[in-house]
Parts: structure tokens; sequence; C-alpha cells
């Protein structure tokens, strides 16, 4: 919409806003907070500080608020507040397919991309300065969703509300003081790619003003952003630098943005019909129809839904320990010799699923950075990585009581699977390829480790990316067992096996066992991520996720009653596959095709033990006892320090294992705090990852990742098997429960403890229909109608309903 249009319609915003015309506000006092049953007992989860982030900190201080699409880190003292505002489809780039000398991706900004901010905003009081206020404290309620400033000032309270609105699409905050107060001062809304932002007022009976810039990236993406100021009193006036208030009793703040990127490969994923500025300018407008308490409401009735699925009790802290800001209590808990901190831990697992809910919900899957960025340079171009760290984005909302959260993963792997199959047939065999089927044989579709929004891949082709992407795709269906979800990704797992049934290769083995040689299928030359050579043939990490594939995609055909002729060539495919040996050599589960470790022995990676976790193939209960003391002594090989979502990783393997305090110990490791650019926990809680010595990054994998270890420490599970408390550590034994984790197999559990022993488990069916409930010794094999439950404890009889 060009500005004559813009104009135009602001010259009859009274009548487009009916709240022109309607008392907002009441003078003085601050929004008033959810009441009855949307107000917390007690915030038990809750992030806070006693000073502000200092915007040359943001990406370490600053605190996320963000509604599944467009995020924010606020940061900055009152004087000067910052908001670095990023939509999740603000993408650089291009889908076309540009190869390098060596067959492999144009892993530059300029041809793959890079996620990029969308704005700044940055909000002035004057006389706000920190040498002019006491009692500061800011604050972010996980319980409630939303970011909460306040302060003294001349003997007046000061309040600000900051959150993002899934409902409302919009970012909105509310300024409010207790009486004989006032602001006063300026707002500016930055462009991040040579915007000129334009602002106006709004006329009325109660002043308004808004400022807005809208632009088209090199790609072609059209975007947008709009910022609307409205107050019941003083003044709020626009200006070639902005909007400026004076005298406002109360002042609320719309910011909304985005662009006319659509998921939509027919359409090159833009949709041309997409105004961004239009859209922007709607949504602030319905969103200042509300009253600040009523859009609050909304807001946090809508997130109370999703955050209230999932209840975490790990145990009680001390009255010291709460009394900690969250940065000292991080510290005091990283200590030599320090006491346990329970419910610091259960915070940062809810921290975790805030995050989920902040950052994916309708629009795309959250990649390294999700939906917070300090700058339009990014490590790794903030894309997705698919040799573990989208994946470990998305083991958590299953797990965590947020299914729904899982579907922009699922829709962004439907949306890009065409261009993914078209990039595999024009490219996968160019001879420059050194991973190119050596048969030439071409079917199905991959991918590149790094992947765009645009269907564009990046660094190195990875030929079973496709087959772990289908894992994370199928596991979700084990969870809920919906037979409609199943029916959209099947010919996903169907094209990627057509991949592989082109790619395999026979070769001559010597069965240990037997002494004998037989034929077996095995991957065509390819790297085991992230290290040793880059042409070894039938690598462990390859061999596992094919026979993960085909275990999957088999399953799959019988429950939809697709291509069963096909289902039983894949099955015979299956039968054939080379499966790894321990080493002879180093007593370790294989990572090649050779007793011989070619690589680093703690690597970062755990890529030969997919089939161990998160795959199923090697189990605790059904594989051999020199398989999983292979699967140990590698684990054991591999270390316990470097980047948290390693560590993540690990802890996840260890829980497995039983190995308890191995996997607390790396759930500790990861809650360390960084400091000097060191590996840890910013203040903010976010997972820093360093580059060097002088640099690091923010990696939001091993927020996800990290709740889910500490999860999988409570329940693990399989279709058909549910195993509580299969690795509680001793600093969470005394007492406690988890409400609402979800099982594979369409259940969701309740389990509580005491001493370290199951006192009683609720087990709810979302579809599934009979599984076995384990701990220790104790079994119990249940049988439920879908949205039925039973009550067990080892200690008494069952109690059932529905």
């Amino acid at each position: 919409m060009g500005r004559r249009q813009f104009l135009k319609m602001s010259g009859t915003m009274a009548a487009m806003l009916p709240w022109l015309t309607l008392p907002r506000f009441a003078e003085g006092g601050p929004v008033k907070r959810p009441a009855g049953p949307m107000q917390s007992a007690d915030a038990k989860h809750m992030l806070w500080y006693r000073t502000p982030a200092p915007e040359s900190n943001l990406l370490r201080e600053g605190l996320p608020v963000g509604n599944g699409r467009l995020g924010a880190l606020v940061g900055g003292e009152p004087a000067t507040t910052c908001l670095y505002l990023t939509d999740a489809s603000m993408w650089l780039g291009k889908r076309d397919v540009a190869l390098g000398d060596d067959g492999q991706f144009d892993y530059t900004t300029a041809f793959f991309g890079s996620l990029v901010m969308l704005a700044k905003l940055y909000l002035s009081v004057d006389g706000h300065d920190m040498a002019h206020v006491t009692d500061y404290r800011r604050e972010l309620d996980l319980d409630q969703g939303y970011l909460r400033i306040a302060y003294r000032k001349g003997g007046v309270t000061y309040a600000w509300d900051i959150f993002a609105s899934h409902p409302d699409d919009v970012i909105a905050i509310h300024l409010s003081q207790g009486g004989g107060g006032s602001y006063s001062g300026s707002i500016a809304l930055h462009g991040m790619h040579g915007d000129t932002p334009h602002a106006e007022l709004v006329r009325g009976t109660l002043t308004a003003a808004t400022s807005h810039f809208q632009g088209t990236l090199d790609n072609g993406l059209r975007y947008a952003a709009s910022a609307m100021a409205f107050a019941p009193s003083g003044t709020v006036s626009a200006h070639a630098d902005g909007i400026r208030f004076a005298n406002c009793s109360t002042l609320s703040i719309i910011i909304c943005g985005g662009t006319n990127y659509t998921p939509d490969l027919a359409r090159e994923f833009m949709d041309a019909s997409i105004d961004p500025l239009v859209l922007a300018t709607r949504k602030t407008m319905a969103a200042a129809l509300q009253t600040p308490a009523v859009l609050l409401h909304t807001h946090v009735a809508d997130y109370r839904a999703l955050f209230d699925t999932l209840r975490v009790n790990l145990g009680s802290s001390t009255g010291s320990q709460r009394a900690m800001d969250t940065w000292t209590r991080l510290q005091a808990r990283a200590a030599a010799g320090s006491a346990a901190d329970p419910e610091l831990e259960a915070t940062y697992l809810q921290y975790g699923r805030y995050l989920t809910i902040a950052g994916s919900r309708t629009s795309l899957p959250t990649g390294l950075q999700g939906l917070w960025l300090d700058s339009n340079e990014s490590p790794w171009m903030a894309d997705y990585h698919n040799d573990i760290n989208i994946q470990m984005n998305y083991w958590l909302p299953d797990r965590a009581g947020l299914p729904g959260c899982f579907d922009p993963f699922t829709e962004y792997c439907v949306s890009q699977v065409g261009a993914w199959a078209a990039a595999t047939r024009e490219h996968f065999n160019d001879p420059r390829n050194s991973y190119r089927n050596s048969s030439g044989k071409l079917a199905g579709w991959t991918v590149g480790i790094s992947t765009n929004i645009y269907g564009g891949g990046g660094w190195r082709w990875h030929p079973a990316g496709n087959a772990w992407l289908c894992n994370n795709l199928w596991q979700h269906y084990q969870y809920n067992l919906d037979r409609t979800y199943l029916t959209r990704i099947y010919p996903l797992l169907k094209g990627a096996c057509e991949f592989w049934e082109a790619r395999l290769l026979t070769a001559s083995v010597k069965d240990p066992a037997t002494g004998l040689t037989r034929d077996v299928l095995i991957d065509d030359a390819d790297w085991s991520p992230e290290h040793g050579p880059t042409d070894a043939k039938g690598n462990t990490y390859s061999q596992e996720w094919v026979w993960d594939l085909f275990e999957n995609y088999r399953q799959a055909a019988s429950l939809t009653g697709e291509d069963a002729g096909y289902a039983e060539t894949i099955a015979q495919l299956q039968r054939r596959l080379y499966l790894p040996q321990v080493s002879t050599k180093t007593g370790w589960l294989e990572e090649w095709m050779t007793p011989d470790d070619l690589g680093e022995h703690q690597h970062r990676h755990l890529s030969p033990l997919v089939g161990f976790f998160p795959g199923d193939r090697i189990r605790t209960d059904g594989s051999s006892p020199a398989l999983i003391e292979g699967v140990t002594r590698l684990l054991e090989a591999r270390g316990t320090g470097g980047y948290g979502w390693a560590g993540a990783w690990r802890a996840m393997c260890w829980a497995r294992l039983g190995q308890a305090e191995k996997a607390y110990q790396l759930v500790l490791n990861n809650l360390s705090p960084s400091k000097n650019r060191s590996n840890g926990t910013a203040q903010n809680l976010f997972d820093m990852y360093q580059l060097d010595a002088g640099h690091d990054a923010f990696q939001i994998d091993a927020n996800f990742g990290t709740p889910t270890a500490m999860l999988e420490m409570v329940l693990t599970s399989r279709p058909g098997l549910i195993t509580l408390l299969p690795a509680l550590p001793g600093a969470w034994a005394a007492s406690g429960s988890v409400t609402g984790i979800g099982a594979r197999g369409g259940f969701r559990v309740d389990v509580s403890w005491k001493q370290g022993s199951l006192t009683s488990v609720t087990v709810r069916s979302v579809g599934g229909e009979m599984t076995r409930v384990k701990h220790g010794g104790w079994e119990r094999e249940i049988s439920l109608k879908p949205g039925g439950s039973v009550t067990l404890s080892p200690d008494a009889n069952s109690s059932a309903r529905g």
C-alpha cells in the first residue's frame, strides 16, 4: 500500500475505530491483572532481575516474548527501552540451487540467505533513567506468559506489561502508574534494511499516532511493520523522527509486522496478493479496539491453555534460594558444594516450554535462534540444521503436553518437500557431488544439512537427513495416533524410501557369529555428521536411519492401507540392511564399517547412537548385552563436555541407560553460567555456544533438548511400553510429580513419587488402547478406550474411568 492510500485510510480512522469515542482507561491505575481462575496462586516459574538488560548485551540478558510468529527481545532501562523484532519469515535467499566445485551447496548469505531482523523499536521516557528510580524489578512470568517491569520514581510506582498475543497477532506494551505520575517521551520505529519510517497522527477524541514502514528484500519478499501508540490523557503526536507523548497517565503501544511469505511452492513461497503493511495496520487497529485488560486477559487465557497442560514439581527449594534473582541463583547453584535447587531446575524446564509456545504456533518452525536475533548476521544464518538441531527443537512438544506446537515442523516439511524433491532430481547426482549415487539411479527426495524457507539447501548434501526428518514426523504420530495427520506425512515417508531404494549398494561382509560371508545393503559414500571421512560407505549413522525409516514406513503403509506391494519391497530391503557391530578394538559401537575409530573420540555429535536415541532399534530390554555395552562405552568415550545441545543429547542417552546421576550432571553442566563467552546458560537462560575465545552464539536447541532430557529422566516410552522414573536423580528423589507428560502409543501420564519410589500414576488415553506401565520390578498391562483413564499405585488396586 502506498503512502497516499495509507493517508486516505488514516483520514477515516475515527470511523474505522469506534474506540476513539469510548472511554478506554481507568485514570492513573495499572492494568488489572487477570483474576479468578486466570491468576496463579503463586508464580513458581519466573525469571526476575534487579537490574535492566543493557542493549549492548541484549542477546544474553534481554527477555524474550513471542506469539509463535513474531518475536521480540526486550531490554534497556526505563529511560530507553528497546525491542528487537523478528518475524519468522523474514528471510533473505532463494530456492535456486547453486553447487560449488565440490558439488555441495552455495552456503552464503548472498545465495542461501538468512533469517534477519524485521525492526527495532525504542521507547524513551523522560527522566526515568536508573539514577532516578528505585526498587527496579523486571520479571518474565512463565505461568502467565508475559513480561513485567516495575520501579518507583518520586514516590510513584510505575509498571509496564509487555506481551506477544497469539490471538491478536501483535506485541503489546502498556505503561501504567499508581497515581500521581505520568509519562512523557518518544517512540522510534527503525527498519533494518534501509527503511524510512513514516509517522502520522490518528485524529479522534483520544490521542493516538502511528509509525510504519514497508519494503522489499532483494529476493522479492515484501515486508512491513507498524506501531500505534495511544493514551487517554496528555498528548500523543507524530513527528519526523517518530511518535512523541507527553503527560500521559497511561500509554499503550501495539506493534505488528510481517511479510508476504506463504508456504506454497506453486507461488514460489510468496503471495503477491498480500500487502504486509495493510495486514499489519489492520491487526494493530483490531487490537486497539480492546481495553488493555481485555487484550492481556485474552493473551493469558490463550497462553495458559497450553502452558497448564504440564505441571512440574521436582521438589522444594529453600527460602534463601527463592529470594535470589535468577542470575544470582544460577551462579549459586553452580558453585562447588552447593545444595540442590529443584525449583530452579523445574523453572528451566518450563522455560523450554515457554519458548516453544512463544516460538512455534502456526507459522514456521524454530531454527537455530528461534525468533530472537540481535543482528542481521546470525551464526549459521539462523537456519534449519537437520543433522540434530531442528530435530532436537521438536523432541519437546509431544513430551511436554504441547502437541499443537509441533505443527509448524509438519507444515514446513510438507510445504518444502516438493522443492527438495526437485533439487534432488536435478542436482544430487551431479558428477561433482562426492555423495552422489554411484549406481546412477535416483528417486524420491533428500536435503542439504541446512535448509531455508524457500526449498533451498545449504552446506553439504545430507542423504540420511530425509530419514531423520521422517523420524520426527513419525514419532509425532506415535504420540497422538491421528490418522488424518498420518495420511499427510505418508508421501514424505514413501519418497524418502524411494530415495534409499535407489541409493543402497550391495556389499559382502563376514558374519562375526558364523564366519560366513553374506551380502548386505549399505549406504553409498557418505559422512557421519560431522567428523571423520566424507567418503565412507555403510556408516552407522546412515544404516540406523535407513532401518528406522523402513520400519516406520512399513507401519505407516499398514495403517493407511496404502501400497502393500511396495511396503513388502521395503521390508525385504530392511531385512538385508547391514547393522552396526561392536568394535573388537575399542569396545564401542562402531561408527564406520571398521573396528577402527576414524574420527574424534570426544566429538560433539552422537551420530552412531541414533539407533539408541532418538531411534528404537537398540533397546536396553531387547538388544544383546554386548550391544548395550558397546553403546555405553561409546557414550563414555564421547565425554561430558562441550556444547549445550551435545550435553542434552548425551543426557537423553544416559537416561535411557538408567544412569540417573550421569544424566543429571549433564543437565547441571548445561545450567552452568556462561561467562566470558563460555558455553553455558546466559542471564536470560538462553543457551550460549562458544565460537572462540572472544565470541559466542545463542543456539536454542539446548533450551529445548535439556528439558526433553529432564522429562526422559521421569518417563520414557515407546508404543506398548511406558517406563516410569527410569533415571530419577537423588536431587529430585525426596518427593515430586509431573502431570501431563506425553507417552508414545497415544497417552498422557501423571506420575508422582516419594523417596525415589513411584507412589501413583494416572494414564489417560488420547487415542491409545493398550500399553504396559513399568517401574523397576513392578509392571501392569492396561487397556483403555480413547478418552478413558486409569490410576495405578504399586501398593494399591487400580481405578479406571471411561
